[in-house]
């Protein structure tokens, strides 16, 4: 009888496990079929391009921001910061004459630093980190705004146009740099010391303490991959626009933090993976996309983002509590 119980739990557990797994890839599955349905211009591939390419910016970001939640942290900052390193990779170009090829490289120095800013206030102050990152986000962006003097920043280099409106071979080059990045994002996750300490740090801060992983050192590693990543996609959104405006990047957080909960990304850190946190920005990417074919007004896709972000929050606390009653049911009882 117990034997029988066992099975039974291990099985529901697998199940379980499963659902949590694919319920997001299924939910894709079916917008997509639904959406090809009500309008025949969905399912096209020149559609389909122009929707990967327009979610591959908030995807970068998103990479970068699975590293913080998974451990433990939040990075509500990733907006702001693409809004000040934009108006300085176009000062940078337009008023100061300096080539992309030089100043590609600060702007990903600054991302990074201002990441590692993030990490280092987390561990002084002993706030949540999205207190500190509410609190920084102002700063940068309002940095942002003073340095770009109300102003519309242009004249870059037509060389630059590469990196945002290019393409390699059919693929346009924002497209190619997400593949890059989720590839490398999961690589390091999945194959490297580094991310089991990452989910460890996320699962247990004071276990990966006393197994000595130096905390403090993770944490600001993290942010300054969030901040470098960010830089990557300011660069690529700037080429895109190609005009540097205190606009660019404002709001994509919501995007990046709503995709990860959606993909199974969980708030409380210690669990993620970059196919589950793909699959959520492409749930974001279809209904965006499906809402412009519809020519959704522009309040009443907020209202359906906001409500999509809800949704995926009390996804995240529903799986969280259906895996601790899971092994609840597998411990074994005594007598």
């Amino acid at each position: 009888m117990r034997n029988n119980r066992a099975l039974l739990s291990n099985l529901g557990g697998k199940i379980g496990s499963a659902m949590r797994k694919y319920t997001p890839l299924m939910i894709l599955i079916g917008l997509v079929i639904l959406f090809s349905f009500i309008s025949p211009n969905f399912l096209t591939s020149f559609n389909m391009l122009i929707m990967v390419r327009q979610v591959s910016f908030a995807a970068i970001s998103a990479v970068g921001l699975m590293f913080v939640m998974i451990g433990g942290a939040i990075d509500l900052s990733i907006g702001s910061q693409i809004v000040l390193t934009n108006i300085v990779l176009a000062i940078l170009m337009a008023d100061f004459d300096v080539p992309p090829i030089l100043a590609i490289p600060i702007i990903l120095v600054l991302g990074t630093a201002l990441g590692v800013f993030n990490g280092f206030l987390s561990n002084k102050l002993k706030i949540h980190s999205l207190i500190i990152t509410l609190g920084t986000a102002s700063i940068y962006k309002g940095v942002g705004y003073i340095i770009a003097d109300s102003r519309n920043i242009m004249g870059f280099p037509d060389s630059f146009r590469w990196f945002g409106q290019g393409y390699i071979g059919p693929i346009p080059v924002p497209i190619v740099i997400m593949i890059i990045v989720a590839l490398l994002g999961s690589f390091v996750l999945t194959r490297t010391y580094f991310g089991r300490y990452v989910f460890a740090l996320g699962g247990n801060e004071e276990a990966a303490r006393l197994a000595g992983v130096n905390v403090n050192l993770m944490k600001v590693t993290l942010f300054a991959i969030c901040g470098f990543v960010s830089g990557i996609t300011s660069v690529l959104l700037l080429s895109r626009v190609f005009a540097g405006q205190v606009s660019t990047g404002q709001g994509i957080e919501f995007d990046c933090l709503t995709a990860a909960l959606l993909g199974g990304v969980s708030f409380k850190g210690g669990e993620g993976t970059v196919f589950g946190l793909l699959t959520g920005i492409l749930i974001i990417g279809v209904l965006n996309n499906a809402m412009q074919l519809a020519s959704f007004p522009d309040f009443s896709q907020s209202v359906v983002k906001g409500a999509v972000l809800l949704i995926a929050v009390g996804f995240d606390q529903y799986q969280k509590t259906r895996k601790a009653r899971e092994t609840i049911a597998r411990v074994p009882v005594q007598g």
